[in-house]
This record gives C-alpha cells, sequence and structure tokens, in this order.
C-alpha cells in the first residue's frame, strides 16, 4: 500500500487522503464536492418518490420540488449519504490499494446537513508478516512400499470372509467368539435387554461396556466373572452389575489362501496375481496419503512460523465460508442444514467453535504464504496474470476480456494478484521441503506425483511408453 498521509491523491470533486494508524489500521479520509454530490441527493429523492403517494401525482412521479415542501432537503440528504458513503469508501479503496479485512467505521465531518461532503472511514488491514525458518523445512510421509504385515492384513480378510468358528481349549484372546450367559442388574433389578442366555460376543468388538472387553481377555471355560460399570445411557446415574458364565470359546480358523480359492472367489486365477494386486492397490494408497501429507505438512508447518496471532476478522470470516461451503455440500446431497445439526446434535454456536482451530491454522496459512512471496520475490508478474485470464478463460469458456472487465478495479486485481503469487509460494515451498519417510529416508518427491505412477503402470503394461508411439 503506497500511504501518503495528508497528501490528496485524486483531483476535485473527489479528494481522498491515507494514513496509517496503529494496530494494522488506516484511517481513509474523503472529501466530495458539493457539485459531485448533487446527482446522489438527486436520485436519493427519486427514491423516496417510489414510496410516496401524494394527491395528484402518480406514485414514483412525485417532482422533487414537492418533496422538499413537504418533507424538507434533509430527507434526502440523509438517503444519499446512506447510499453513497460506502461507493465512495470503495472507490478511496481501489485508488489506494487498501487491503482490508473488517467492515469500515464511518465518521462524517461534514455536509451532513448542506455543502461539501466530508468523512473518515477507519478500517482493519491485513498485516504484513516476515517469516524465517522455512529454508530447512522437513516433512514426514508414509513409507510407499507397503510392507508384509499390511498385505497379510489384506490377505487375512479376504480368508476371513471363508472362516470358520471352532472351539478352543485356552484362555480368550482379543478376536475369539465367547459364548455365555449373561446376567445384568440396576439397582438390583434385571436389565431386559442385557440378561441372556448362550449369548456370543466377540472380543475386542467394544459392544455393551467396555468392562466387558477387559474381562472376557484372558478368561477361561467355566469363568464367573462379576464386575460394575457405568450404565451406557447418559441420563442414568449409578453402576450397572454384571455377572458372566463363560461356556465357550472359539477361534476364526481361515483356509488356506490357494489358487483354487482365488479363483473361485475373486478376479484372479493364482495366489501371486492376487497378492501382486494387493500390493499395487496398497502402493497407490500409500502413494495417496504420502502426497497429500506432502502438500498438507508443508503448509501447516509453514503456518506455524508465523508468531502473531491470528487477525481476529480473518478467522471469522474462514469460519463462515468453511460453513457456507458445508451447508452448500450439504444441500446437493439433500440434506438440510437445521437437519444435519440436529443430527450430530450440535447448534451453530457449538459449530463455528469446532470451526475455529482449523480457521486459526488456515489464516495462518494464508498469512505465511504471502511473507514467502514477498521473501523469494514470487509476486505476480504480468505474464502470469496474463497466463492465469487464459487460464480461467479455458475453464470457464469467458472470452479473456469480459474476465478483465469483470477484474478491472485496483482492489480486485490486487487480490488476484494476491491468489497467483500465494500458488507460486506454495509451489516454492513443495520444491524446496525436504521429505522423509518413517524411518527418516529421503524420499524423491518426483514419486510422490501419482502421474509418474499412471506413467510406469502404464509403461509396465505396454513395453513402452507414450513418448515412443509418438515419435
Amino acid at each position: 500500500m503506497d500511504a501518503i498521509a495528508g497528501t490528496f491523491r485524486t483531483l476535485p470533486p473527489v479528494k481522498t487522503t491515507v494514513e496509517e494508524l496503529d494496530d494494522d489500521r488506516v484511517k481513509l479520509s474523503v472529501e466530495v464536492d458539493a457539485a459531485e454530490f448533487e446527482p446522489e441527493v438527486d436520485k436519493a429523492f427519486k427514491k423516496i418518490a417510489r414510496d410516496v403517494r401524494m394527491p395528484g401525482f402518480r406514485k414514483g412521479k412525485v417532482p422533487r420540488k414537492v418533496l422538499e415542501a413537504k418533507f424538507g432537503a434533509g430527507i434526502a440528504r440523509g438517503q444519499a449519504l446512506e447510499d453513497s458513503i460506502p461507493q465512495y469508501f470503495m472507490d478511496a479503496l481501489s485508488e489506494h490499494e487498501v487491503d482490508i479485512i473488517s467492515p469500515p467505521e464511518y465518521e462524517i465531518t461534514g455536509g451532513e446537513e448542506d455543502g461539501d461532503l466530508a468523512f473518515e472511514a477507519v478500517v482493519q488491514i491485513r498485516p504484513t508478516v516476515e517469516i524465517s525458518g522455512y529454508q530447512g523445512m522437513t516433512v514426514e510421509v508414509p513409507t510407499l512400499e507397503p510392507g508384509d504385515e499390511d498385505i497379510d492384513a489384506r490377505i487375512d480378510g479376504f480368508r476371513g470372509q471363508f472362516g470358520e468358528l471352532a472351539s478352543v481349549e485356552r484362555a480368550a484372546e482379543d478376536g475369539d467368539t465367547v459364548t455365555m450367559d449373561i446376567a445384568t442388574t440396576y439397582d438390583g433389578e434385571e436389565v431386559e435387554g442385557l440378561t441372556a442366555s448362550d449369548y456370543s460376543y466377540r472380543v475386542g468388538s467394544g459392544g455393551l461396556v467396555p468392562e466387558l472387553d477387559d474381562n472376557l481377555d484372558g478368561a477361561s471355560i467355566g469363568d464367573e466373572l462379576s464386575f460394575d460399570a457405568a450404565h451406557p445411557a447418559p441420563d442414568e446415574d449409578g453402576d450397572l452389575s454384571f455377572v458372566i458364565t463363560v461356556k465357550d470359546i472359539q477361534e476364526m480358523v481361515l483356509p488356506e489362501l490357494t489358487d483354487e480359492l482365488v479363483s473361485d472367489a475373486s478376479d484372479f486365477e493364482t495366489v501371486e496375481d492376487f497378492r501382486n494386486d494387493i500390493i499395487e492397490k496398497l502402493r497407490e494408497q500409500r502413494l495417496e496419503q504420502a502426497h497429500n501429507m506432502w502438500h498438507d505438512l508443508s503448509a501447516s508447518q509453514l503456518g506455524e512460523l508465523v508468531e502473531m496471532d491470528a487477525p481476529e476478522p480473518l478467522v471469522e470470516t474462514e469460519v463462515r465460508n468453511r460453513i457456507e461451503d458445508m451447508a452448500q455440500r450439504l444441500a446437493q446431497s439433500g440434506i438440510g442444514f437445521e437437519q444435519y445439526l440436529q443430527m450430530m446434535g450440535q447448534d451453530i454456536g457449538g459449530l463455528m467453535e469446532q470451526m475455529r482451530e482449523p480457521s486459526v491454522s488456515a489464516v495462518k496459512v494464508d498469512m505465511a504464504l504471502r511473507a514467502l512471496a514477498t521473501a523469494e520475490g514470487l509476486e505476480a508478474t504480468d505474464e502470469d496474470v496474463d497466463t492465469e485470464f487464459a487460464n480461467l478463460s479455458e475453464g470457464t469458456g469467458i472470452p479473456v476480456d469480459d474476465l478483465k472487465t469483470q477484474i478491472s478495479t485496483p482492489n480486485q486485481l490486487m487480490l488476484f494478484r494476491a491468489d497467483i503469487s500465494k500458488r507460486k509460494a506454495a509451489d516454492w515451498l513443495l520444491e524446496n521441503v525436504s521429505v522423509v519417510d518413517e524411518d527418516g529416508n529421503p524420499v524423491d518427491k518426483d514419486a510422490l506425483h501419482p502421474e509418474s505412477h499412471d506413467h510406469d503402470h502404464d509403461h509396465d503394461s505396454h513395453g513402452h511408453d507414450h513418448a515412443d508411439e509418438e515419435e
């Protein structure tokens, strides 16, 4: 912002100045010549005339002189001030390229009754921050190659679809199915829904009450277990009393993974093909997870370098934007926003509080990206702007000239350039941040781009890449 306090930036009939105040605020002073303001008063009279009925005149056609005689000139001037001051303010913002983050506080300093109009507007602006430490940033992502445990878990999940329960002569473990008699009382009275014979329960499933899993783990056939647990209903006080008799313990016996099982129950003919497909899918999932963490952690760690508090107006705006986005997504799914709040047992205040922490982080990331762009000289060039307009035109089908007309004021262009600069800063950050896996080994960032794996897959499948075909 080029702020020169006390110097007019335009010639009459409208004069504007900007003065920097403390706490990231500025004061815009605007003076409007009486002749320049007169058309605004005339428009105000016409606006008032639309709602006035007077004998001898059609609605909306009462002349200004008649309205002045009946109501006085002040009624229209007040309307003109209300309607025009925000626009004069916006024009002054554009002239001085002031990046505001809160609504203005107006004070009319002259011309409230007649003559030249003068007013001041104090407004909070986006703070400028400096950050350090981003040059040596490192983020950790999952190892791209799946381990044997992950592969075996997927295979066991498949085998589990065809498993059978078999009784065992040992203590119960997580995953076993226990057959038991269960008797539950509350204040000495039997609890109907929690009393049963030959009740089957999988240890570790987290059903009923947590204490049930704790007591069954390690229990043997014939054991009688007694324990108390808090009532699961939130509106009930006191404890439930349980008496459990263990009658049988069964484990899941999984079938052997054979070509026959694979062929009968999947799209593959052999165990090798089936296993290779699992490995490939796990790699794709890990690649997507690592790619997202590379982006997300780079941004969040950069935001943590901002030492100042996130400005409250920006946080409030971010919270509102997030809630509006949520409401739109819910509407697209056919769910009303109020209906969603009822389903979740929340009110709007609770949701806004829930959104606050991620909103603070998002604001700090935005501030940090702007600071990084300035520090590394990544401001948007005229060529960047032209490229962005061309891309927007291609994506929307709107001619470039029409887009430039829509984004034409200095303030609009300032915000437009800021978005480009932040993207350049984000790209710079991803290129310069170090990436390691869980074991601290460096990760090739080129391998984190999904398209590179698609290309490798095409190469493996066809024996050559598409570039060879074109040549």
